[in-house]
C-alpha cells in the first residue's frame, strides 16, 4: 500500500542517516568519533538529575496542556534575566523545541503557504514543514561570507502572496552565525511592513563567543503581534533526552490557536518539566563555564580546518557547529566512505553532509556540518582523522 505524500516527500536526516554505517563499524570494534550530531558530552546539571532520582508521586498524571504553572512562572524570570519580558500566559511549554517549531508553523500557515528561511538551516525544519504542509523558501547565504544575511531587497523579492512568516535561528544551527541587532531589526521591520510573522529559534541563546551578544526578536520594539520565540532546554542544560521546550508570543490570538494544538496532544512531559524547572535558577557561573568550554573546542576545530588545503569556512560566532566546504565533490559519499572504508588506528570520524541543511537542490554537495561537542582530546583525534581521511579519499576518488 502507498504511503502518504507527506512522508514520501520527507528527507532522511543528514544527521542520522549514516547511523547504520556507524553501527556496523562499531560492531567490528572500530571507534567512531561523532561530529555529526549536537549531543553534548557535558554533564547534565545535578539539580536536574536529582529531580528524576527523587520523584515520588504515586500517580504520574496529566498536567496542564500549556505546561506546569510553576515552570512557566520560573520561565518568566529566566527570560526577564535575558532581557525578554513576557508573562506566564505568553508561554506554552512544548515537547521539546521540535514541537514548538511545528506548532508555530501550523498556527501561522495554511497548507501550501510559505516561510522564508536563511539556508543552510537546521535540517529538521524540512521535516516540520512537511508535517505542517508548509513550503520553505530559502534565503541563500554563503560560506565565503560567513553565512551573513543578504541585503533587505534580496529578502523582500522572495515574498509572495503565500508568504506568511520569516524564520531565523540565532545563534545559528548549522552555521554558528550570530545575527547582529541590526540584522534582527531588519527582519522585524520586513515582518511589520509585509504583515509576516517572525519565528525566532533561540535554542542556542547562551552560546555566543568573542564578546558578542545574541539579540532576541522580543528585544525589538513593536513586534508584539508578529514575534514568536521557539526555545528548548536540550542544549542549554545538556539535556537532549528531556524533550522540553516552549513557544512564546505576546500575540494573544496566536497563543489561543497554539493552545488548541497543545490541547490536542494533551500535555508535555510532567517529570521533565519539574527537572527543567530545577535548572532555571542556575546562575551565570554555570553558563559561563560551559560557554568557555565550547569556545575552546570551537578554536580547536577551526584551527585544524585551517590546516587543510582547500577548506573554506569562517570562524563561527555561536552555537557549537561549523559548516565547512571541503575540497571534494560529494560529501555524502565521503561521509559513508569514512565509516565503511577508512581507519586510522582502527578509529574513524562521522560527519553530517550539509546538503540536507539546504532546501535548494544540489547546493552544499561538498559541505559538511561538524559539531564540536567532544572533549578536547577526542576532538583533536577526530580532526586529525578527518584530515588524514580527506587526504586518502582524494586519492581514491580521482
Amino acid at each position: 500500500m502507498k504511503l502518504s505524500n507527506r512522508v514520501e516527500s520527507m528527507q532522511a536526516s543528514p544527521i542520522r542517516k549514516f547511523v547504520p554505517f556507524a553501527d556496523a563499524a562499531k560492531a567490528k570494534g572500530v571507534k567512531v568519533y561523532h561530529l555529526n550530531i549536537g549531543q553534548p558530552d557535558i554533564e547534565t546539571p545535578k539539580e536536574m538529575m536529582n529531580v528524576y532520582h527523587n520523584f515520588s508521586d504515586k500517580v504520574l498524571s496529566y498536567g496542564p496542556s500549556q505546561g506546569l504553572a510553576s515552570y512557566r512562572k520560573a520561565l518568566v524570570t529566566y527570560y526577564k534575566n535575558n532581557n525578554i519580558f513576557v508573562k506566564e500566559e505568553d508561554i506554552i511549554v512544548t515537547t521539546a523545541g521540535s514541537e514548538a517549531i511545528t506548532f508555530a508553523m501550523m498556527a501561522t500557515c495554511n497548507p501550501n503557504d510559505e516561510i522564508l528561511v536563511p539556508e543552510p538551516f537546521y535540517t529538521n525544519y524540512n521535516g516540520f514543514a512537511s508535517i505542517a504542509g508548509v513550503k520553505l523558501v530559502p534565503i541563500m547565504t554563503y560560506a565565503e561570507t560567513g553565512f551573513a544575511l543578504p541585503e533587505r531587497a534580496e529578502i523582500e523579492k522572495l515574498i509572495t502572496p503565500r508568504t506568511k512568516a520569516i524564520m531565523i535561528c540565532n545563534p545559528g544551527n548549522p552555521t554558528g552565525k550570530v545575527y547582529t541587532r541590526e540584522n534582527v531589526e531588519m527582519v522585524a521591520d520586513i515582518g511589520r511592513k509585509n504583515r509576516l510573522y517572525v519565528i525566532s529559534d533561540e535554542v542556542y541563546r547562551e552560546f555566543v563567543y568573542d564578546g558578542l551578544k545574541s539579540t532576541s526578536i522580543m528585544e525589538i520594539d513593536n513586534v508584539d503581534d508578529i514575534a514568536i520565540i521557539v526555545d528548548s532546554i536540550s542544549k542549554r542544560y545538556s539535556a537532549c533526552g528531556a524533550r522540553i521546550g516552549c513557544i512564546i508570543s505576546r500575540n494573544k490570538n496566536l497563543m489561543g490557536g497554539v493552545l488548541k494544538l497543545a490541547q490536542a496532544r494533551l500535555c508535555p512531559p510532567t517529570v521533565d518539566q519539574k527537572a527543567a524547572e530545577a535548572c532555571v535558577a542556575l546562575g551565570d557561573d554555570y553558563i559561563n563555564a560551559i560557554k568557555d568550554e565550547y569556545s575552546k573546542r570551537r578554536d580547536i576545530v577551526f584551527e585544524e580546518l585551517q590546516r587543510i588545503d582547500g577548506v573554506v569556512c569562517v570562524k563561527p560566532e555561536g552555537a557549537f557547529y561549523i559548516v565547512a566546504k571541503l575540497p571534494i565533490e560529494n560529501a555524502e559519499h565521503f561521509a559513508q566512505w569514512m565509516l565503511e572504508e577508512y581507519r586510522f588506528n582502527n578509529e574513524t570520524t562521522m560527519v553530517a553532509p550539509a546538503t540536507g541543511f539546504y532546501a535548494t537542490p544540489n547546493v552544499g554537495l561538498n559541505e559538511v556540518r561538524l559539531a564540536y561537542i567532544l572533549k578536547e582530546e577526542d576532538l583533536r583525534k577526530a580532526m586529525a582523522i578527518l584530515k588524514s581521511g580527506l587526504d586518502a579519499y582524494k586519492k581514491v576518488a580521482k
